[in-house]
């Protein structure tokens, strides 16, 4: 990692990231909901590796950005700070007015998919690629719900230890082998003053007066209308076994899409990246080489 800075969001709100390397070409990855920006940190380095600056930012609510006092986490929320991120990156590059590729996990790809089927008319688009990583307009309700149930089980109690919280992970992820250290675990609890841990996101995220379920039938339609008009060269990458995706939908998508390329990663499910990061990122590094160089 090169360096920790601040970015300005949408409502003048700050966003903490993470840049690592310093390619002239930018990537801004964007995290899934309730996770945080340290989630992308083995793929942010092998794309440095390969001559990107690649930014991992906490969304807003999340990590050490700004919560929103206002409640404000529609995902046209998310979107209009991803569009804004894209932007001051591409006044910032090597060469003025390029935008970053977006990387998107989950709430992360809805926020880029959104943020492109956003830009008004005329206007530059605040990303010149996009990959989306286990998510499509038409998610299965089911897997919604897995995954909402498991992070409200906690959001408000907490957890009593880090090891607590490690069991209550393990439980929800028995595929996965559970790591020797916790480190990475704790970049996601923040200590509470009545001495027990909590999640690093704000749990109005799931429950607040303007929540991402809030108006989801708007968000859908919205989304349909951005896979639909995409310009920019998308990369569909979704976990063998995901929760949230289906064989069908990510049919669907790519029939709205039909420039868009796809690869399903058998051995992941919804959390592509930390499930099967190797193979993960290969695709995203291949992508990019065809698509973006």
């Amino acid at each position: 990692m090169n360096a920790t800075r601040a970015f300005v969001g949408a409502a003048g709100n700050r966003l903490v990231g993470d840049v690592h390397g310093e390619g002239p070409r930018s990537a801004l990855l964007l995290h899934g909901g309730g996770q945080t920006r340290h989630a992308w940190e083995e793929t942010a380095r092998r794309l440095a590796r390969e001559g990107w600056r690649a930014v991992c930012i906490d969304q807003r609510g999340h990590g050490d950005s700004d919560r929103a006092p206002d409640g404000g986490y529609s995902f046209l929320d998310f979107a209009a700070d991803a569009a804004a991120v894209g932007r001051a990156l591409a006044d910032e590059g090597e060469a003025e007015g390029v935008s970053p590729v977006a990387i998107g996990a989950s709430l992360g790809g809805i926020a880029s998919l959104l943020a492109l089927g956003e830009t008004p008319a005329g206007a530059p688009a605040p990303f010149r690629g996009l990959v989306l990583v286990d998510i499509v307009p038409r998610m299965d309700p089911r897997g919604v719900d897995k995954i909402q149930g498991f992070m409200r089980a906690h959001a408000r109690e907490g957890f009593a230890s880090l090891e607590a919280a490690a069991d209550a992970v393990a439980a929800y992820l028995p595929h996965r082998p559970r790591p020797r250290s916790l480190d990475g675990l704790r970049k996601n609890l923040r200590a509470s003053p009545d001495g027990r841990l909590r999640w690093h996101w704000d749990a109005d995220f799931l429950d607040g007066p303007r929540s991402v379920n809030a108006d989801w039938e708007h968000a859908e339609a919205r989304l349909h209308h951005a896979t639909r008009t995409l310009a920019v060269p998308t990369l569909l990458v979704r976990g063998g076994s995901s929760e949230l995706v289906t064989p069908e939908a990510a049919r669907e998508f790519l029939a709205m899409a039909p420039d868009a390329e796809f690869v399903d990663v058998a051995e992941a499910r919804h959390m592509v990246a930390g499930d099967a990061n190797d193979a993960f990122a290969e695709a995203v590094v291949g992508f990019l080489r065809r698509r973006t160089d």
